[in-house]
């Protein structure tokens, strides 16, 4: 009886707070990920192709996966492949468009589809209409100087057979059979200038993410823990990693040894990668941006709209702020999304903490951020006038891109967190990096990612540098080189040097896809004369962080 009555008082001490909850025995795994979105679920499928006998455990905060910037209703659902982002294509100071940038992430992007494409082949990923569905891309600009600046933009990417299909036109009629709810109401002596792309895709991260790891779950060698906390990661003195989280619902906490540890929780992979200890992080900080947008569910209007088109963002912006009417699949319907519009948070993640950037500075990284702080005066300036913009202010925008929208359509709904990454810089004290950076301890026991654009597009390339750069050896040897490339065909080859594996890559794609059949691939490189700007067109330097 007095056990029974000990037992009771013990379970109330521990639910009051009173006692301390005591973690289970430590158990072992081969490879554990923190973050349950599309990057963690990306390696995990790609190690589960490559080491199916590995155990792998996957720690999520939230209640499920792809909770956080891999939801649907936090990014832009845009397939990065540079066929309609002006920031991905700078003008140099002599006005030649550099479209290097463009075609990397194009290639990239392709990869994605490979990828996606093994999966839905393999059964991992079911009706490929629920995650990733065709919508021309487009470029749309008005101005002398952007109408140049496209124009020869179009004519630079003609050189590339992975810009085959692409369509311009100033023409307002040709516009109309494109994008006839941007052209309502539209004056028509307004200069206009679009390119068109058949190619473009709509993509639900947050749908494959769920269905990666529902697909994991089923496996014995891998277990999801939900609602659960990271509290600390320790390095062993065998080289493994211990991590130990709490489970926000019960109080209980656990502990597991892993021999790789890979952190993609978003916007929290900056505080994890330093509470870990490694040299390699002392490196970085965090600056943190956030987006909204205005939604439109009216499917009168959504029906009017098929297609992603970009815009060019305004001077001393931030590249996640180019402006973009988007068409958007999302629960089973189709609706339109205008924005982004820059929000400002201290946290470093939707459900995160606002002492998120406090925590995140430390005594390495103060002076880079504080140095980007004056360098970047016109990105402060911007942020300060995004916040400070009305309901009017916003609608206003909106109108430039579709001129008889309606107040009563239209709703203002928070995207996802950014962090846009800061790295310590020896000549200029700090910079703001592009694009996402791997960062990895030496050993490659560790690794996490930090950064966004072009982001959960290029998840599948970005894991791959992941493998290759902590697993080397491990990708060198031919039964990983032959899975590699059951995987992805095109593995090892530069697309763009080579018209005929286009032809080939996106045949095979869009028909296990279910995407529009692909244009015919250009192998001559031929491209209309551009004719001179008046004066070099205002661009920015190519996308870091897009919603």
């Amino acid at each position: 009886m007095f056990k029974k009555v000990n037992t009771a008082l013990l379970g109330m001490a521990i639910s009051m707070g009173l006692m301390p909850v005591q973690a289970a025995e430590t158990k072992k795994v081969d490879v554990l990920l923190v973050g349950g979105g599309i990057m963690s679920a990306t390696l995990a499928v790609w190690l589960n192709e490559l080491e199916p006998s590995w155990s792998m455990e996957m720690v999520e905060r939230l209640d499920g996966v792809a909770e956080e910037s891999s939801n649907g209703w936090n990014n832009a659902g845009t397939g990065h492949s540079a066929l309609a982002e002006l920031n991905y294509t700078p003008e140099d100071k002599n006005g030649n468009v550099d479209i290097s940038k463009a075609i990397e992430i194009n290639e990239a992007f392709q990869i994605s589809r490979q990828f996606w494409s093994w999966q839905v082949k393999t059964g991992v990923l079911k009706n490929p209409r629920s995650f990733i569905n065709s919508t021309p891309h487009m470029s749309f600009v008005w101005g002398d100087n952007n109408i140049q600046f496209l124009r020869k933009r179009y004519a630079a990417l003609q050189a590339s057979p992975l810009f085959s299909g692409m369509q311009y036109s100033e023409d307002h009629e040709q516009i109309k059979k494109w994008v006839p709810l941007m052209m309502e109401g539209r004056d028509p002596a307004q200069k206009l200038a679009v390119t068109w792309s058949p190619i473009g895709t709509d993509v639900n991260f947050g749908e494959i993410t769920r269905q990666f790891v529902g697909t994991l779950k089923a496996k014995p060698n891998f277990n999801l823990q939900l609602s659960s906390e990271v509290e600390d990661i320790t390095h062993n003195d065998d080289g493994t990693w211990r991590v130990k989280y709490k489970n926000l619902k019960d109080g209980t906490t656990t502990e597991t040894d892993t021999k790789f540890l890979f952190i993609g929780a978003g916007g929290a992979a900056l505080h994890l990668l330093q509470e870990s200890g490694i040299p390699e992080a002392k490196e970085y900080g965090g600056f943190p941006v956030g987006g909204s947008w205005l939604v439109t569910e009216n499917q009168d209007l959504a029906m009017q709209h098929m297609g992603k088109a970009y815009g060019i963002a305004s001077t001393g912006a931030p590249p996640m702020s180019v402006p973009h009417l988007d068409t958007r699949v999302l629960d089973g319907k189709r609706v339109i999304l205008f924005g982004p519009f820059a929000t400002f948070s201290t946290k470093f993640l939707k459900n995160g903490s606002y002492f998120d950037l406090l925590t995140s500075t430390t005594t390495h990284n103060v002076w880079p951020m504080t140095r980007v702080g004056i360098e970047q005066y016109p990105l402060i300036e911007y942020l300060a006038g995004q916040v400070m913009m009305s309901d009017d202010d916003r609608f206003a925008a909106l109108q430039q891109y579709f001129p008889n929208a309606k107040k009563e359509d239209w709703r203002l709904m928070q995207a996802g967190q950014r962090v846009q990454i800061i790295k310590r810089d020896e000549e200029k004290g700090g910079v703001l990096k592009l694009g996402t950076e791997i960062v990895a301890s030496k050993d490659g026991s560790i690794a996490g990612l930090l950064g966004a654009s072009p982001g959960a597009s290029t998840a599948a390339p970005i894991m791959l540098g992941v493998l290759e750069k902590v697993f080397k050896d491990k990708v060198a040897t031919p039964e990983w080189q032959a899975k590699l490339r059951q995987i992805v065909p095109s593995y090892g080859t530069k697309l763009n040097n080579n018209p005929d594996r286009v032809a080939e890559e996106w045949a095979y794609t869009a028909e296990v896809l279910q995407l529009t059949p692909p244009p015919p691939v250009n192998k001559t490189g031929n491209a209309p004369t551009p004719a001179p700007a008046a004066q070099p067109a205002k661009s920015n330097p190519a996308s870091d962080m897009a919603l």
